[in-house]
């Protein structure tokens, strides 16, 4: 067979593909689907496998990605892409999808980061807003200068880079700052608790 017979044959192939889809689409014809089915059910198993799927995983595959060429013949496009391109494209990501579902670790019922969390002790609950309230108070007692550096890194986040372009303040001296507030806090809490 010569070369412009391959194409003849392949281009006729293409178009009759393109009109099965077209049947299965607006008529569900059977027969093109049959057709469709016959011809690409074996090739998309054979790549299911080269993609490292097993014997039954490819077949199971391949069964998913005919029926789904069967339910969405409509979103075929012949302008856009050949039957063998846009089947070829459902199938790649079909064999993304149960690799995904492989790999995804199993959860154990007993990981205790999924366990709730327990109910907190009374005597805990008045002891932790006992110690907001003294923390508050010391908070309070701070000088403005410092109390602004403070805020500013934990309640806005900010590094003491930050807080020193902020507040137009050399480094050293914010640093000092708030390692004098954390020792006023300090002093005043290891008072009381």
């Amino acid at each position: 067979m010569s070369d412009a017979s391959v194409r003849t044959v392949d281009t006729q192939q293409r178009e009759h593909h393109a009109d099965c889809m077209a049947r299965i689409a607006s008529d569900q014809c059977r027969d093109a689907f049959g057709d469709l089915f016959a011809f690409y059910a074996p090739r998309l198993k054979g790549y299911m496998m080269r993609l490292g799927a097993s014997d039954s995983e490819a077949e199971e595959l391949a069964q998913e990605v005919m029926v789904t060429v069967w339910r969405k013949a409509g979103m075929y496009d012949r302008k856009k892409a050949s039957v063998s391109t846009w089947i070829f494209r459902v199938a790649r990501n079909r064999r993304i999808d149960a690799q995904r579902r492989t790999t995804r670790p199993a959860l154990e019922p007993d990981e205790p980061m999924l366990r709730p969390p327990e109910a907190e002790q009374p005597d805990m609950v008045v002891s932790r807003g006992q110690m907001e309230e003294r923390v508050r108070a010391e908070l309070a007692n701070l000088p403005e200068a410092q109390l602004k550096l403070l805020q500013a890194a934990f309640y806005d986040g900010l590094s003491h880079s930050e807080i020193a372009a902020a507040f137009d303040l050399p480094l050293g001296t914010v640093k000092s700052r708030i390692r004098l507030a954390f020792e006023r806090l300090r002093g005043g809490l290891d008072n009381e608790f």
